[in-house]
């Protein structure tokens, strides 16, 4: 089910990271750094297929991960003015790089996102029907998600890809600017929404475990359940700063000050639950991971 070649015998790990500029990229370094795994960032560009070949034969690794891609600056607005940039990077260079690593029998650990669905009428919100890794992706607002939705279709035909769809990602690092947390709380109004969300705190040293075990096809990279922007902020008020203020407004409200529809959705995380049964739900692991760690009020 989902694992390729026999994880018995465990091999010295070494590790080809693309994406060393990254989030995700930089926190898999470090997380290869505590549990001292050797790895290297690969310096080729994803839509270079020679310069992936060079990096593979130099670094000689036993798994790749792919945390590079184009999400856009300051957000996916970018995407839509940028579309064939977006389609070399998201959807070539991923392509590629499957590719290579299936010729040279590696696993690909792939980080792509669960923003392509949206609540429908089969999972409607607040039912606690979630996606689940076989369902076709339905949302295509945003031209971010139409190409990440197109690679994840192509690459289930790659038998060495494990593609982790990761939501809303959110560390325990409150400062960087790309954490949901730290996106809301400087918004001027946000909507509230319960949305699958990803701790990566929890769930990033769980994708190293996923490569350790071989594990391949998709996974629905979230902490189980749901959680709404308000719920969050609440808990931020909370152990944070008591004296923290918001304003919600609606989807149609929102429409006006973004370019592309943003996508809203449940994804079912009982595969994942089931392979790490250790796996906290989202409320819990915001607390332990993220809110704790940082907290500042007596509350609580």
């Amino acid at each position: 089910m989902g694992v390729l070649a026999d994880s018995g015998s465990a091999p010295s790990l070494k590790f080809l990271i693309y994406g060393r500029t990254g989030w995700i990229g930089g926190l898999l370094g470090k997380i290869c750094e505590q549990q001292g795994i050797h790895f290297a960032y690969g310096s080729g560009r994803l839509e270079n297929r020679v310069s992936l070949e060079a990096d593979i034969d130099a670094v000689k690794p036993t798994h790749v991960f792919n945390a590079a891609g184009v999400t856009g600056r300051p957000n996916v607005d970018w995407c839509e003015s940028h579309k064939v940039e977006t389609i070399r990077t998201n959807v070539v260079g991923t392509l590629s790089l499957a590719d290579v690593c299936r010729e040279r029998g590696l696993i690909l650990i792939n980080y792509a996102t669960g923003c392509i669905f949206e609540y429908d009428s089969a999972h409607p919100l607040n039912s606690g029907i979630g996606f689940k890794e076989d369902e076709i992706p339905n949302f295509i607002g945003s031209f971010y998600s139409k190409t990440k939705a197109m690679v994840e279709d192509l690459l289930k035909n790659y038998e060495n890809v494990c593609t982790l769809r990761v939501r809303m990602p959110i560390s325990s690092d409150l400062s960087n600017p790309r954490n949901f947390i730290t996106k809301i709380t400087r918004y001027e109004k946000v909507v509230d929404i319960p949305n699958s969300m990803t701790i990566l705190d929890e769930l990033l040293p769980i994708s190293i475990e996923m490569a350790k075990r071989n594990l391949t096809g998709i996974w629905n990279f979230t902490n189980p359940g749901v959680v709404s922007h308000n719920e969050i902020l609440e808990m931020y008020k909370q152990f944070i700063d008591p004296n923290f203020t918001w304003k919600n407004f609606t989807l149609e409200e929102q429409a006006k000050v973004i370019v592309a529809p943003r996508s809203n959705n449940e994804l079912d995380a009982t595969k994942l639950k089931n392979e790490f049964p250790e796996l906290l739900s989202i409320k819990d692991s915001l607390i332990k991971n993220v809110f704790k760690p940082n907290q500042k009020t007596s509350a609580a």
